[in-house]
């Protein structure tokens, strides 16, 4: 069998145009894993509601970040793609679960190129319904379409992996080390509630208590509130961070229902409000710099800072085309091609 890797990250509009970001989030909330309610609710709450509002706003937002090379996910996945693939002697592709570089046209180039066995190579260290569990799905899917001949194989979620942690723990340090600094604050995506529980395999375990995310359990292979306290316990650790001086919340919510609490922007308020001057954050669960990262973050959570009384906020970019980052991933590619295992 002949071997390749699909890179795959979130992805992006074509253009800052309205209509662009219209078609991309039509794309995006419309996955049953995005917004998992019954199609004929998704249906009146994303094409009835959603896209009459929302494509504007995020416009500007894109406007805001974009490269003169275009989207800053889809250039640092490109750039993270060519540093990879010159580590190695096998295919890398790379696609986005939304937008114009889907996974068909992905794994296409692949086979075109002769590939029979792929490594789908979703770029989230955490797991989770709305990230991995989708990409997984859709391969799945298109390969029993249009590529039965092809075989699949997947990295599992890697937000402990020691390997992981030492170079996410260095792009923080080397950020930290030349400020005068508070609090740090590790900013993960949020997602429903109803998400976590979803993906509890034991049907029992996840109650997002305060306590089960600390308790031994199957569940927490599929536990995304769980990997992203355990992500940064592990980084803690790793640089020495006393209690009190670092913390995790969540961004991003979307609608009405119960996200992962606390809620970021919540949180860069509350710092403010009780006297925190110096804060910096950093969102491990994108490994990309995004509009979430860019402008929600940076931008955002900046004015919110500064609006309560803050005076220096620190954004730690992701890892993006690092070195250290592109080498573990092709050491990865590289152990896997080598090897009969089905897991890196």
């Amino acid at each position: 069998m002949s071997k390749g890797v699909l890179l795959v990250n979130l992805g992006s509009p074509d253009s800052t145009a309205q209509k662009d970001v219209k078609k991309y989030l039509g794309e995006f909330l419309m996955d049953p894993r995005v917004i998992d309610v019954p199609l004929w609710a998704r249906i009146l709450l994303v094409k009835g509601i959603i896209l009459n509002t929302r494509p504007k706003k995020s416009a500007e937002a894109y406007k805001k970040i974009w490269w003169d090379e275009g989207s800053p996910l889809i250039v640092l996945s490109e750039r993270l793609q060519k540093k990879v693939a010159d580590s190695t002697s096998i295919p890398i592709g790379l696609a986005m679960r939304y937008g114009s570089m889907n996974i068909k046209k992905g794994l296409q180039e692949l086979h075109d190129q002769g590939v029979t066995e792929v490594l789908l190579l979703p770029l989230y260290p955490q797991f989770a319904m709305a990230t991995t569990e989708t990409i997984l799905v859709l391969a799945e899917e298109l390969r029993a379409s249009y590529f039965p001949d092809m075989k699949f194989t997947d990295i599992p979620a890697f937000y402990n992996k020691s390997e992981y942690i030492n170079i996410l723990s260095n792009s923080i340090a080397e950020k930290l080390e030349s400020l005068d600094y508070e609090h740090l604050l590790f900013s993960y995506h949020g997602v429903p509630e109803r998400h976590i529980r979803k993906s509890d395999i034991t049907k029992s375990h996840c109650k997002i208590d305060g306590s089960c995310c600390n308790t031994p359990s199957p569940a927490h292979e599929f536990c995304y509130r769980h990997q992203c306290y355990k992500t940064t316990q592990e980084v803690a650790k790793k640089l020495n961070l006393q209690e009190g001086t670092y913390s995790t919340s969540f961004q991003s919510r979307l609608g009405f229902d119960p996200w992962l609490q606390p809620y970021t922007d919540s949180t860069i308020e509350r710092m403010g409000k009780e006297g925190v001057k110096k804060m910096a954050i950093v969102t491990p669960a994108f490994v990309s710099d995004c509009l979430e990262t860019l402008e929600e973050i940076a931008m955002e959570g900046e004015e919110i800072f500064h609006e309560v009384g803050g005076k220096e906020f620190t954004t730690i970019p992701c890892l993006n085309d690092r070195e250290d980052w592109s080498g573990l991933l092709a050491n990865w590619v590289n152990d896997w091609a080598t090897t009969k295992t089905q897991t890196v």
